[in-house]
């Protein structure tokens, strides 16, 4: 008897001692799900083990013109924070979101983004009787200061990096509450005028990073310093990634700085980093390149010459090999712009993604 006293008492001690090792472990993890893989990336770089992640389209998917499906459905009910890109990059989630009748909060990651306009919204600008409008979204309207830096850069991002919130809300899964908030916030930014693809300037994912980090604090207090530290370890990375795509960028000569891609998924990188994107389709895939788009692409690419063509992971490459035959451009590679590559690919990561296209546009730009 004394001996299996010994032993449960063991036991009990054990497993006590696991539970306080690992807090994250020793309750059920909090259900979220994200719409695409590049976000899911992000989610699990702040949730960390406090989480059970579901991402709905996953590696080498394309997000624009994904349909969901009836797991997709069950799996957003279930979930206690659903995480958006927004900007209509996920036009199907408004839909699954409704048929899915679920009371999850959702969370528009690209909140506070300075914002680039589409071509539409250039065309939006002037009405059929000549009258200009007057476009002041910049930050979503919501009236954010937003500093610049050294170089330019538009910073929504006095970050501190610390990023030390106020939470002291009423958290108590006012589901009714958040949705409004969803709603007002698609209302706010997802007009179909701004580029979706604003991860592509890395400084912006310290953005997406603050407000995963915000959302998950207001579903799970408890976790608040995980999520706090895992969110000011990932933004160190992201940083560091900054810095290493601007140097790559400064060392390709400056006469060497055009690129032809699939779809108008680069925008962010231009302006951030200075290298010019030109392409046949629109911000999105759902969009057909149009005849006379491509045929004034192979006329540019010609009087102007391109510096280098690529194909996209997520799109037909069939369209950019025409296009190179007809120019006589070489395809210099496979650039990831709206998914991450299966985990043996060479982007498995967001930062690995970004490394990879950085490292593929030197190779080929001739730095």
């Amino acid at each position: 008897m004394t001996t299996r006293r010994n032993v449960l008492t063991f036991l009990a001690g054990a497993a006590t001692a696991l539970a306080l090792a690992t807090p994250a472990l020793a309750q059920e993890r909090l259900p979220v799900v994200a719409t695409f893989s590049i976000l899911g990336d992000l989610v699990a770089q702040v949730g960390g083990e406090r989480i059970a992640l579901t991402t709905l389209v996953g590696p080498d998917g394309d997000g624009h013109v994904y349909s969901p499906t009836p797991a997709d459905a069950r799996r957003v009910a279930q979930a206690e924070v659903v995480f958006v890109n927004g900007l209509e990059f996920e036009g199907w989630i408004d839909r699954l979101i409704a048929s899915s009748g679920t009371k999850a909060r959702i969370a528009v990651a690209s909140e506070g983004i300075a914002l680039l306009e589409t071509a539409e919204a250039h065309d939006h600008d002037t009405d059929d009787h000549g009258h200009e409008h007057d476009h002041a979204h910049d930050d979503h309207a919501h009236g954010h200061d937003h500093a610049e830096d050294d170089h330019g850069h538009d910073h929504a991002r006095d970050h501190d990096h610390d990023h030390d919130h106020d939470h002291d809300h009423d958290h108590d899964h006012d589901h009714g509450h958040d949705h409004a908030e969803a709603e007002h916030a698609h209302a706010d930014h997802a007009h179909g005028f701004y580029d979706p693809h604003a991860w592509q300037d890395v400084e912006n994912v310290i953005v997406y990073v603050g407000n995963i980090r915000d959302a998950l604090i207001a579903a799970d207090p408890e976790g608040a310093d995980a999520y706090r530290a895992n969110a000011q370890a990932y933004t160190t990375e992201i940083e560091a990634l900054h810095a290493e795509i601007r140097a790559a960028v400064a060392a390709i000569p400056e006469d060497a700085r055009t690129v032809v891609t699939s779809h108008d998924a680069f925008g962010y990188f231009e302006r951030a980093y200075g290298l010019a994107f030109v392409a046949p389709q629109g911000v999105s895939t759902e969009s057909e390149a149009s005849a006379r788009d491509v045929a004034l692409l192979i006329t540019q690419i010609r009087e102007t010459g391109a510096d280098a063509v690529f194909v996209e992971s997520i799109t037909d490459e069939r369209l950019m090999r025409r296009i190179a035959d007809e120019t006589g451009a070489a395809i210099d590679g496979t650039l990831y712009s709206d998914a991450l590559s299966g985990p043996d690919g060479p982007a498995p990561t967001y930062i690995e993604m970004m490394r990879h296209n950085m490292r593929t546009l030197s190779e080929a730009l001739g730095s």
